[in-house]
């Protein structure tokens, strides 16, 4: 995990190429195959001497996995919402796990659960979940690193969108 210590702006793509992506109500988090949008990009904060992080939106939300079920009234798969608690708890804390390349992760809760893009038909194409999955595959999210944090520099993805700080409107150093 030493790349991603050093990561300070990522985006997430699922194994279906797919971003993670912060919705516009501020709210909700979906998978858009856009990943050229500022709504995709996710700002790191690792917690102190653990090997805890912290996903914080453009919109200065965090990723956070809820109690609220995906189908009301049936355990099983949770939504992932953006919130900024008041106090930050463990709901907002993901354990990254290597798996495969060393671009390529799963994103776990303290509880066990996974992050994880949910592919059903509509309406809950393209949510994002988190629960225990029947197939390890459907977890894995490639990183793409953005901005590091050890040099400041920003790196070309492999998918270039141009003028990469134009695009920035969001800014993560101020809350918004």
């Amino acid at each position: 995990m030493e790349h991603l210590e050093k990561a300070k702006i990522i985006r997430l793509k699922t194994h279906n190429g797919k971003y993670l992506t912060a919705s516009k109500d501020e709210k909700s988090v979906r998978q858009s195959s856009d990943g050229s949008t500022v709504n995709a990009l996710w700002s790191v904060e690792f917690l102190d001497g653990q090997h805890y992080l912290r996903l914080k939106s453009c919109y200065g939300k965090y990723l956070t996995a809820s109690n609220v079920p995906l189908i009301p009234k049936i355990s099983g798969s949770r939504k992932i919402m953006q919130t900024l608690p008041k106090k930050l708890s463990s709901a907002i804390e993901w354990e990254a796990e290597q798996d495969g390349s060393l671009y390529q992760i799963r994103l776990k809760t303290r509880y066990g659960h996974f992050l994880r893009p949910f592919g059903g038909i509509p309406p809950w194409r393209n949510i994002v979940t988190h629960d225990v999955p029947h197939r390890k595959k459907s977890t894995l999210w490639e990183i793409e690193i953005m901005e590091s944090q050890l040099v400041h520099q920003k790196i070309q993805p492999a998918t270039s969108f141009a003028q990469f700080t134009k695009a920035f409107s969001c800014s993560f150093a101020e809350p918004i």
